[in-house]
Formats: C-alpha cells, sequence, structure tokens
C-alpha cells in the first residue's frame, strides 16, 4: 500500500478515536490509576481499542506498539511499527483543558515517515508524510495549510510543558532570555505541531517521554522543517527495546537555535 493510503487510513483512525474520546469527555467519567500513578481514564482505553483493531485489521503484516498495549518485543523484528498513543495528555483530558491528542505514527526501520496528530476539542487534524509534507487541516475552517516551520533565531517563542516543566528548562530559557521573548505552555504532542506551523520556534524537553509521546509529532515537526534530536545531538530512533526516551529531546525551527 502507497503511502498517501496509509495515511488516510491513519487519519479517518484517529478522528474517529477522538470522537470517542470526546464521548467520554463530556461525561462523568471516573479517573483511574497506573503504577507509575500516571492517570488512566476509560477513554485511554477505548480509543487504544478501537485504534488498534483498525490497524491490525488493515495492516496485519506491520507491528503494533501502543501506550495501552501490553509490549510485544518482536515488532524489532519488523522494519515496519505502527506507534500509538490513544490519549496523549490524559493529565490534560481529566483538567478538561482540552490540550490533549490522538497520536499515530508509522515507523520504517526505526525513523517516522507518516505522523498523525488529531486534537479532538477543536477537531484540528495535523499530519505529514516523507512523500507528502506537512499539514495542517482547520477543525473550524476546514482550510488546509502546509506547515513550514519559522526561520528565525531571535525574538523566539518557547514552548513546554503544561504538567511537567523542569527546572533545566528553566535555565535554558535564562541563559537564552535575550533570543527568547515568550514563554508558553500547552499540553501534549501540541508541542511540537506548534513549532511546525510557526506559532512557537523552540520546545526542549529534558524530562522523560516514551516513544508513544514523541513519534508522531517527530513526523510532523521534520516534514514541515523543523530539526528533531536527542538531547545529546544523536538522532531520535523507534522501535527501540526500551521505549523510554532517557535523553530527552528538542524539536527546534533553525540550526543556530540547537543550544
Amino acid at each position: 500500500m502507497k503511502q498517501d493510503e496509509i495515511l488516510e487510513v491513519m487519519k479517518k483512525t484517529a478522528v474517529k478515536a477522538g470522537e470517542i474520546i470526546m464521548e467520554i469527555y463530556k461525561s462523568d467519567f471516573t479517573v483511574g490509576y497506573k503504577e507509575d500513578m500516571s492517570p488512566l481514564t476509560l477513554a485511554d482505553k477505548k480509543a487504544n481499542e478501537y485504534i488498534v483493531s483498525v490497524l491490525t485489521k488493515e495492516f496485519p503484516e506491520y507491528a503494533l506498539l501502543s501506550e495501552e498495549l501490553k509490549d510485544d518485543k518482536k515488532r524489532r523484528e519488523n522494519d515496519y511499527c505502527f506507534i500509538v498513543d490513544p490519549l496523549d495528555g490524559t493529565k490534560e483530558f481529566v483538567k478538561k483543558n482540552g490540550e490533549f491528542t490522538v497520536n499515530i505514527a508509522l515507523v520504517y526501520q526505526q525513523r517516522p515517515i507518516i505522523g498523525v496528530i488529531y486534537v479532538p476539542v477543536s477537531k484540528d487534524l495535523y499530519y505529514a508524510s516523507v512523500e507528502g509534507g506537512a499539514y495542517k487541516l482547520d477543525g473550524d475552517t476546514q482550510s488546509l495549510k502546509k506547515l513550514q516551520v519559522s526561520n528565525k533565531t531571535e525574538k523566539l517563542i518557547w514552548v513546554g510543558s503544561k504538567s511537567h516543566s523542569s527546572e533545566k528548562e528553566a535555565d535554558l530559557i535564562k541563559a537564552h532570555e535575550f533570543q527568547i521573548t515568550e514563554a508558553v505552555s500547552v499540553g501534549s504532542s501540541l508541542k511540537g505541531c506548534l513549532v511546525a506551523e510557526q506559532k512557537a520556534d523552540v520546545y526542549y524537553r529534558f524530562g522523560l517521554t516514551c516513544e508513544w509521546d514523541t513519534a508522531a509529532m517527530h513526523c510532523i515537526a521534520e516534514q514541515a522543517g523543523a530539526i528533531v534530536k536527542q538531547m545529546d545531538h544523536s538522532e531520535l530512533l523507534y522501535n527501540r527495546e526500551d521505549t523510554l526516551n532517557a535523553k530527552g529531546f528538542y524539536i527546534v525551527n533553525n540550526i543556530n537555535n540547537v543550544w
């Protein structure tokens, strides 16, 4: 199947998963907690069930890694692997601030080649492929915009995490305060999308994330021209033995903003 055909399935699947999430978002849902005390809701589970059922039916030959699924390490033997976070930003979902997303990526030989991020509340759809570039379909106007990062090296907009900011990030902002004019905080994978659409310029993440938090965002930002690396400037790869992004990472608009 061609990339654009796979992308269409991924887009439709993300949107439908978002609709499932919104049904629960509008209800009186309860919140459970995993062993690491991160929140878990029915929305995470139901969206995951739907996404996994579609992808395994449509692409039985591809491996799959999801935050809400027991990890089958056989995935590492497959060049192709879907990486899924059915509800990225569960903390934001619980807070009901709207800043949560559905993340679906396809990686080939450990590199993200297709990425889809759907924002259920705004109905914005971000997507990208290595063959087709990066785009945003606006949920309000249904207008389609090709994404391209800014080229700024001064008067930068820093974007950071709403729920996971760190002292190291604060120190980096201070060290570059002559370049940074504004710092904004948003939840989930929206941060990488903001860099892709020129609503932010730099995103540095020192704290721990996992492959499913970054794969779709990585693809979208990279195809919009961003530089995406680990904090030691090495390549951020996927479908690894250890799914933890232990080194942190950055997404920046311009090579001069790699600090």
